[in-house]
């Protein structure tokens, strides 16, 4: 948490300072460093009666970038965030559709599903480096970036749409192979939550599965159901990368 002696700007700038570096792929460790040295700073300038400009010049956003370029890419250990959503989100889908019965796939499927969490990561980290740089408040944020996120929503119903349309190989994987499957995801989660040392994959499993398992008890038609529910898990999973970086702040 940082000082609360600080301005609310200067608490603002730190907040989306750490984002900005976050979502270029920024080690954590490094961040704290680079913005707990940076709160000193910041702290004693106000002290003495100084605007933050005297800290970090007129152009906030030029600073950040500055600053970014000065550290290096943590690769392996984004490599391993993305590895966990798109791996993960494929993994998570099994246990969604065991609850209807046995598993059975189609290539178009499988490639699309790939394609749209690749999109989605794309998609989160360019809008936390959009709004950090411009020091946008959380509310105008979730306006602006609503309808970004819904993008993979529609690209997800638009690969279902496709999927009974286009003529693709289909993976059956029988009784056997299904439990075999969620058994090998289920050890697959397990591992890489502890390899990881991070919640993530657990809250991602409960807002894939949960949302469509709890609506299908509902009133609702199938198509509602299902719009309600991408919304529910998309626009979760959103809110919460943002609560984490908020907090790792």
């Amino acid at each position: 948490m940082t000082n609360p002696q600080l301005s609310k700007k200067s608490h603002k700038f730190l907040e989306d300072l750490h984002a900005y570096l976050f979502a270029n792929g920024k080690k954590f460790e490094e961040i704290k460093d680079i913005t707990n040295e940076l709160e000193m700073h910041l702290l004693e300038a106000e002290k003495n009666g100084k605007p933050i400009e005297k800290i970090v010049g007129n152009s906030p956003a030029e600073y950040m970038e500055m600053i970014s370029e000065e550290m290096d890419m943590d690769v392996s250990g984004w490599f391993k965030y993305i590895l966990l959503i798109i791996v993960g989100s494929f993994t998570f889908r099994v246990f969604s559709d065991v609850l209807k019965g046995e598993l059975a796939y189609s290539v178009f499927e499988i490639v699309g599903h790939v394609a749209n969490s690749i999109l989605f990561i794309v998609l989160v980290f360019a809008s936390m480096k959009f709004v950090a740089k411009r020091q946008i408040s959380d509310t105008k944020a979730i306006i602006m970036l609503t309808p970004v996120m819904s993008i993979p929503v529609a690209v997800f119903v638009a690969i279902l749409y496709f999927n009974d349309r286009i003529d693709s190989p289909m993976i059956h994987f029988g009784e056997t192979g299904t439990w075999l499957v969620v058994a090998l995801s289920a050890i697959l989660i397990i591992g890489m939550t502890l390899w990881a040392k991070t919640s993530i994959l657990i809250v991602v499993l409960l807002l894939l599965v949960l949302p469509e398992y709890l609506l299908s008890f509902t009133s609702l038609q199938l198509e509602m159901q299902l719009l309600i529910s991408l919304l529910i898990t998309y626009g979760g999973i959103a809110l919460y990368l943002w609560l984490v970086f908020r907090k790792e702040k």
